[in-house]
């Protein structure tokens, strides 16, 4: 397949790719998937007390099956995007949608550990790229001005998604048996991802201008791409920063239901009602922190990786006295939820940094890597290692523990600093053209 070039546009850069109305649909889209992505996602850790019951499984084993799904799509994030970025994101997400939820469904039929491990990984093939694809699709027909904020709102939807999973599984396991929670809801992201055809995709953009006619071929098109994300510094820190925040967020949205269980004596759907409350702070604290970023970053770019330098310290600093130095009470579940708060306040603005410094050919590609150190490096380890610690010295001290990745965060954003604006301004001549709405004989084929 040829790529396709951007053609030169009269505006300044700044306006809608597609028509405002188009727009929004693909943001209600994207954003409505992406809360099933998290819900199906995360709707098994407030089932951990039935799994652990019914099957004697140990904290590293519950853990494993949070962790699973991201070390899957880190590791199938990069040739997904490739895909998506060289052919149709459209497309893509539809196939992607269909996947994850169909696996969510099937994990109702396993019988034994081996096999719900089994699902779960399948899960995670089905929702490898969404994130960066979506995000890439997202920014691409919004104006530059809205970007921290769209994508602060876009990955809210992955707070709100593990708030409703858990909520969902709670109530349903009660009622219905824990098995009936998947099926409750994996059923929608079918739905979804077959009216997700409709939203509107950008053509994809040659890294280059060729002076020739000739083909390009797959391994021109993965130096090109290669170059382009090893060039820049502030991506790589960005990324590694990243990942270190996510390991503190994973380790308490997979935790704290069974922490409400074991220290607060709640029954478990009462607890996952209890920690569906601090992952609610949390999807606030995305979209208010892309916001706050946004409107820091007029004065000068680098103010948004200063902001979640200290945010991601403060995070620490929050968790260590609700778990290392309060008793469980209400003045402890005020300070977790602050926390829940605080420990947001990297993903919209780590999103838009990649985005503003990636090459918009490549930019869902940029966004992978940026998932990949997010999935591998931060949303596997918290879970697992959290399991690991839990098992050894208890939970309490876990979760005490892990939000010292916080400090590494705060210095690698630090770092990325020091070249972000000078790499910012190599890409302000690039502009993106719409392409024809899927369905016409314009549209980018696959």
């Amino acid at each position: 397949m040829n790529l396709h070039s951007a053609a030169p546009r009269s505006d300044d850069g700044d306006g809608y790719l597609v028509n405002r109305r188009q727009a929004w649909f693909a943001f209600a889209m994207t954003f409505a998937l992406m809360l099933f992505d998290y819900i199906d996602r995360q709707v098994i850790v407030s089932l951990f007390p039935y799994l652990k019951a019914n099957w004697g499984l140990s904290d590293m084993q519950l853990g494993s099956l949070v962790s699973i799904i991201s070390i899957v799509v880190a590791v199938g994030g990069l040739p997904v995007a490739l895909i998506a970025d060289r052919f149709s994101r459209v497309k893509s997400i539809f196939v992607m949608a269909a996947v994850w939820s169909v696996a969510t469904i099937s994990c109702m039929f396993a019988r034994n550990y081996s096999q719900l491990f089994l699902a779960r990984a399948v899960v995670g093939a089905g929702e490898t790229g969404y994130g960066s694809v979506g995000g890439a699709l997202i920014v691409s027909l919004f104006p530059k001005r809205l970007r921290a904020t769209l994508i602060g709102a876009f990955l809210a939807a992955a707070s709100i998604g593990s708030v409703l999973g858990v909520m969902l599984g709670g109530v349903v396991a009660v009622h219905w048996g824990w098995k009936a929670a998947f099926g409750v809801v994996g059923i929608p992201g079918l739905v979804l991802a077959l009216l997700y055809l409709l939203v509107p995709d950008y053509k994809t953009v040659k890294l280059a201008p060729r002076t020739d006619h000739k083909r390009q071929t797959a391994g021109g098109f993965a130096k090109q791409i290669a170059t382009a994300l090893a060039s820049s510094p502030a991506v790589w820190w960005t990324c590694v920063g990243a990942a270190c925040q996510l390991v503190v967020v994973s380790m308490i949205w997979s935790w704290l239901p069974s922490y409400f269980h074991r220290f607060h004596g709640a029954a478990p759907d009462k607890a996952a009602m209890h920690a569906a409350v601090i992952v609610l702070c949390g999807a606030i604290g995305s979209v208010a922190w892309g916001v706050i970023a946004d409107r820091l970053a007029v004065r000068r770019p680098r103010n948004k990786l200063v902001l979640m330098a200290v945010l991601s310290a403060a995070t620490l600093l929050v968790f260590a006295t609700a778990f290392g130095a309060m008793e469980a009470s209400s003045w402890q579940f005020l300070v977790i939820a602050l926390g829940g708060f605080l420990m947001m306040c990297t993903l919209a603005p780590t999103a838009s940094v990649v985005f503003n410094v990636i090459h918009p050919g490549v930019r869902a590609t940029g966004a992978a890597m940026l998932s990949l150190f997010q999935n591998l490096f931060g949303l596997a380890v918290g879970p697992f290692v959290g399991g690991l610690v839990s098992d050894a010295w208890g939970l309490q001290t876990a979760l005490a523990v892990l939000p010292a990745f916080g400090l590494l965060a705060a210095l690698c954003f630090l770092l990325a600093m020091r070249t972000y604006e000078t790499e910012l301004a190599k890409l302000e001549h690039i502009r993106l053209d719409a392409a024809a709405s899927p369905g016409s004989p314009m549209a980018v084929s696959a």
